[in-house]
């Protein structure tokens, strides 16, 4: 778990690294050399000491007038930004269709009980890499945060292989995923006990104590003292009145939360029903041009996400001030362009959340509340310096700082990332581990709940859950089902619709027919109609394949001449595929009460189960049955399809 953990947090720092350098590179390079980026290259100065060593593009080509100089910048900051996007979108499509988006989906459906190991492959693990890094350096609405969750599960994948006791325990195995998955949210936030929580709340993980420490373990070696932002800690303590407007923001974030969340589903379906679903660098290309044109035009919007939340959280310093929030003069000003920030961040991140790079959901989401959030506490604050003694501010220091815009900012922030992903606890241990600021802690703990109450009566799904049904992934939520008197009988598959494979004698032809000729994830054998296990079809494949491609002693193809295959040892010279076969399959009798079944495949992650009449086999029902009984009618599942990406919805 250790290699682990120093694996994820290497990966975290080197993408932070590459990201802040070709970031840099838009605007700019270093004398020293162009492989340092602005903050290496001016490191050592005294503060307020002019950095002359990095110069602009205009400086380096040495135009002088002013329109040149705006030509210049803006060019070479939209072209790279093009550049950047256009070459993650062709390496995802071209080499790692699994690459894309944020990837907790999917890591959810593995960790739920499917085998899914091309989604972790290290093929995936270098795309994703470095088409994160170029995603995020281009400008884009999008952040890394949770992508890191895919890329320490790759990461984790890997190193298990090293040790054989892995390679075909699936236990072992998602007990090193799931720490994994806490080790990448730790690494993107520097939040240890949050990236555990995290696999707590959103990933339902840790089903005992020792998965609970080994994720905690792995989570505090990745970390290390790597954070996304550093925030300044304010020690004044916060008044009743504040309440109100802080409970204002948790209602807000959890509306736009909601709106956000069935924008994206609608931009979703849209593209999936358009020309856009065939030529996804076309748009990646356009979406990038607009953005870099607004944010080229907007300052707040022109500075990389994670710089721009770090100042939004940060309490007034006038000598430290990049972005101008603190001058008293231009309050109304900055209040404004933060309000028309978080209303076109909105709109991109929704559009952009889907494409085909790697994208994460948690920065942006931070940055949309944090700029409503500094705009309500600049404009209390503007209110308070306008009429210090009105009743309502009766409470706060006759001199002094009564209201702290960069708090405000931390709880509109909490309260729309509470709005679009639906976690709680986690998101208060992530903010308290960032700030620190344990005083604090009550009200963000109620702009949270506040938000997450007023999201589910609007839209009852959090992003995460939205894109595993717009895929239907095979994922089963841990929601109580009450049936109706319903028997098994009523939702398996009779043995009739099955591909029913006899385990004493068969032949290759028939199974190679089996394969091809049934669109099924895998099939029951039975012995005389009794049950005796299962196979998957992608074991099967792997098993034939090499009698498919070699000969018999009389030089004949295995195919020319019935070739007999068996699953119970001792049929004379049959191929023996007993090894592929799961004797273990759980059998009930087709009378068994619908709610035990559901509690079964929800307790023991069962992949399926056969059923039985008399000893005999009488029907199959897999984890995807039971998945249909969560659905509604207004259910969005299946809105996507993908065919680069029908694996991930095959059952193990």
């Amino acid at each position: 778990m250790k290699h682990t953990g120093v694996g994820v947090g290497f990966a975290g720092g080197t993408l932070d690294i590459l990201v802040h350098w070709l970031n840099d590179l838009r605007t700019g390079r270093c004398g020293y050399g162009i492989a340092y980026n602005a903050l290496a290259c001016c490191s050592g100065l005294d503060p307020g000491e002019p950095c002359t060593q990095w110069k602009t593009w205009s400086q380096w080509f040495g135009v002088t007038s002013l329109a040149g100089q705006s030509i210049i910048q803006a060019t070479a900051y939209m072209i790279l930004a093009v550049i950047y996007a256009s070459t993650a979108a062709f390496l995802v499509k071209s080499y790692a269709p699994y690459a894309f988006h944020t990837g907790i989906p999917e890591i959810k459906a593995i960790l739920n009980g499917y085998v899914l190991d091309a989604f972790l492959g290290p093929w995936t693990l270098l795309i994703k890499s470095l088409g994160l890094a170029l995603a995020v350096a281009s400008g884009l609405s999008l952040g890394k945060e949770g992508p890191l969750v895919h890329v320490s599960c790759c990461i984790a994948l890997l190193a298990s292989r090293l040790f054989a006791s892995f390679r075909r325990n699936e236990l072992r195995k998602r007990l090193i995923l799931s720490a994994a998955s806490a080790a990448g949210v730790s690494v993107a936030f520097g939040s240890p006990l949050g990236g555990v929580l995290f696999g707590l709340e959103e990933l339902d993980l840790f089903s005992n104590e020792h998965m609970i420490w080994t994720a905690f373990v792995t989570s505090v070696v990745a970390s290390g003292k790597l954070v996304l932002f550093q925030i300044s800690n304010s020690t004044s303590e916060w008044r009743a009145f504040e309440l109100v407007p802080w409970l204002f923001l948790g209602a807000t974030g959890g509306v736009l939360g909601s709106l956000f969340v069935q924008l994206n589903v609608r931009i979703a379906a849209h593209r999936e029903r358009s020309s856009l679903k065939h030529w996804p660098l076309v748009e990646v290309i356009s979406v990038t041009a607009i953005t870099t044109i607004i944010s080229f035009l907007i300052p707040y919007m022109k500075v990389q996400t994670s710089s721009l939340v770090d100042e939004l959280f940060k309490e007034c310093d006038p000598s430290i001030d990049p972005l101008g929030l603190c001058s008293i003069n231009a309050a109304w000003t900055t209040i404004f362009m933060l309000v028309i920030t978080s209303g076109l961040k909105l709109g991109l991140t929704a559009w952009t959340f889907g494409m085909k790079v790697p994208a994460g959901i948690f920065l942006p989401s931070l940055a949309i509340g944090a700029s409503l959030g500094r705009a309500l506490g600049l404009l209390l604050q503007a209110w308070h310096r306008a009429a210090p003694l009105t009743w309502i501010f009766v409470s706060c220091p006759a001199e002094g700082q009564c209201i702290s815009p960069g708090f405000y900012a931390v709880i509109g922030a909490a309260a729309m990332l509470a709005g679009v992903t639906r976690m709680t606890i986690s998101i208060v241990v992530i903010l308290f581990e960032l700030t620190g600021a344990l005083s604090h802690v009550l009200p963000i703990m109620v702009a949270v709940l506040v938000s997450k109450w007023v999201a589910d009566s609007m839209f009852p799904d959090g992003i995460y859950t939205t894109w595993i049904k717009l895929h239907n992934y095979p994922f089963l939520p841990n929601s109580e089902f009450r049936d109706r008197g319903e028997i098994a009988e009523d939702l398996m598959t009779p043995t009739r619709e099955l591909a029913v494979i006899d385990g004493r004698i068969t032949t290759l032809d028939e199974l190679v027919k089996c394969i091809h000729r049934v669109d099924h994830d895998g099939f029951p054998i039975v012995d005389e109609g009794y049950p005796v296990g299962y196979v998957t079809r992608d074991d099967l494949r792997k098993e034939i394949d090499p009698y498919l491609n070699s000969t018999t002693v009389e030089g004949r193809s295995h195919l020319d001449r019935p070739s007999n295959c068996t699953f119970l040892p001792g049929e004379g010279d049959a191929i023996d595929l007993s090894r592929v076969m799961d004797q273990t399959a759980m059998r009930l009798k087709k009378e068994a009460p619908l709610e035990v079944v559901v509690r079964l495949f929800q307790t023991l992650n069962l992949p399926f189960v056969l059923f039985t009449s008399e000893g005999r086999l009488a029907g199959l029902m897999t984890r995807r049955d039971i998945t249909h009984l969560f659905s509604t009618e207004h259910e969005i599942r299946g809105v996507i399809s993908d065919p680069e990406l029908e694996k991930i919805r095959a059952t193990a």
